[in-house]
């Protein structure tokens, strides 16, 4: 039986490939290159719109752990992120058209892969997997919402700048990770009180894009715009993205009072992402008022930060564990229209929606993901009814199963969860899933 897959994002491409790998036709639709995003610029599948990090690696991050189950799991978009990856200190960051190309070939050569390039829109019969993202086309949307007959939670989501590394005054920035974990990938640009002080000041009153119905509550506070941010207070920039903690200007030996971070965005060094600084500003204003980072006074940027409008179902009264329709398990959605919110956490949708779709129609026991791991307890997040109040989540620890022992240090904690969790995928991954 052939199965259908709408999209070729993160969530798409690796639910294809997981389908394929277990010797499945799929028919991979993508809008791209015939109809473009406002947030998309590349024809390439997995294409990376808001930031080329895939967070931090280490397995007393939650997001490291749900890297780690996904490697062992044998994710296409894990192996092409490891495959691409830039310096980013204790984090994986990619070079994210090197990344994209990589998936795109991967998946165009698999010979149990068929793309066609249309868009679609309508909810196809199933089996099928609709992971169309937040950017999902005005037809397919309306579809959608016609099938479940209920409403999308519609939020905004917004891109950081990009500027050229060489256009930054490295006598007024340094290299340095912070707490100087691993290599010193990140260049840091320093500000004192005085001039923090008056680049929050001309970012609060800077002149924004029109962005229709777009109000600071509904914003999703994993990607908000600094300039919302700036609003909320004068130190909420020094307590988020210009935190200056675990970091020390070698100028005067100290840490600075704020301090913005630039993350390589490319393989050749040459271009850098300003960390956390997701924006709906007007271009002009954009440059007008970061160039007030005193390291940053001639920056050239190749990309200014957009804002645009992200969907989400109602997922815990649409969805199972499985990302499937609870009224039709033939037909299953992944990705951040199901409220997964990430690079990574996308990916991990995709693949458990087509692992346990691939069970479904091979007429196969679909294999249980326990709350226990990173893969499944984002399956559960997704799918708990108990839920009133629905937002987009991150994985973190607090929705993974605790540990049946009290461990008093957090990091030992979250390590001791980690181990667990992977000797459970080590087992699923032994029994064939």
């Amino acid at each position: 039986m052939k199965v259908k897959v709408i999209g070729a994002g993160l969530a798409g491409s690796e639910a294809a490939w997981q389908l394929a790998k277990r010797g499945i036709e799929v028919t991979l639709y993508e809008m791209k290159p015939h109809k473009m995003t406002p947030a998309h610029h590349s024809p390439d599948f997995a294409e990376l719109v808001c930031s080329n990090s895939l967070r931090g690696d280490r397995l007393e991050n939650a997001v490291g752990l749900l890297k780690e189950e996904l490697r062992r799991c044998g994710s296409l978009i894990m192996e092409c992120a490891d495959a691409t990856r830039v310096e980013a200190g204790g984090c994986l960051a990619v070079d994210r058209a090197g990344f994209a190309a990589l998936v795109t070939e991967r998946i165009r050569q698999n010979p149990n892969i068929t793309v066609i390039s249309e868009e679609v829109t309508q909810v196809p019969e199933g089996p099928v997997i609709i992971a169309t993202g937040p950017l999902t086309s005005d037809a397919l949307s309306q579809a959608i919402g016609e099938y479940f007959g209920a409403d999308y939670l519609h939020f905004f989501d917004a891109a950081a700048p990009l500027v050229t590394a060489e256009s930054v005054d490295m006598n007024l920035a340094w290299w340095q990770s912070r707490y100087d974990r691993g290599t010193p990938d990140y260049i840091n640009c320093a500000l004192d009180k005085e001039q923090y002080e008056t680049f929050v000041r001309e970012l609060i009153f800077a002149e924004e894009a029109e962005v229709h119905g777009f109000e600071d509550r509904r914003v999703f506070e994993g990607c908000m715009p600094v300039e919302v941010m700036a609003r909320r207070g004068e130190n909420t920039l020094r307590f988020g993205p210009m935190k200056p903690v675990g970091l020390r200007d070698p100028k005067t030996g100290r840490e600075p009072y704020a301090v913005l971070q630039l993350r390589q965005d490319n393989a050749a060094k040459s271009v850098f992402n300003l960390v956390g600084f997701q924006t709906h500003l007007k271009f002009g204003e954009q440059k007008r008022v970061f160039s007030l980072i005193p390291a940053l006074h001639d920056a050239e940027f190749v990309r200014y930060g957009v804002m645009h409008q992200n969907t989400f179902l109602q997922s815990p009264k649409l969805l199972d564990q499985y990302y499937a329709d609870r009224r039709n398990p033939l037909v299953a959605f992944a990705g951040q229209m199901t409220g997964v919110e990430g690079y990574v956490e996308s990916t991990a949708s995709g693949f458990l929606a087509a692992v346990a779709m691939a069970a479904k129609v091979q007429g196969r026991e679909v294999p249980v993901f326990p709350n226990t791991t990173a893969i499944g307890a984002l399956g559960c997040y997704i799918s708990d009814g108990s839920i009133e109040n629905f937002q987009p989540m991150n994985v973190n620890f607090s929705i993974i199963a605790p540990l049946e022992q009290r461990i008093r240090k957090k990091a030992e904690k979250n390590l001791a969860i980690a181990n667990r969790a992977l000797e459970v995928i080590d087992q699923l991954v032994a029994r064939g899933v």
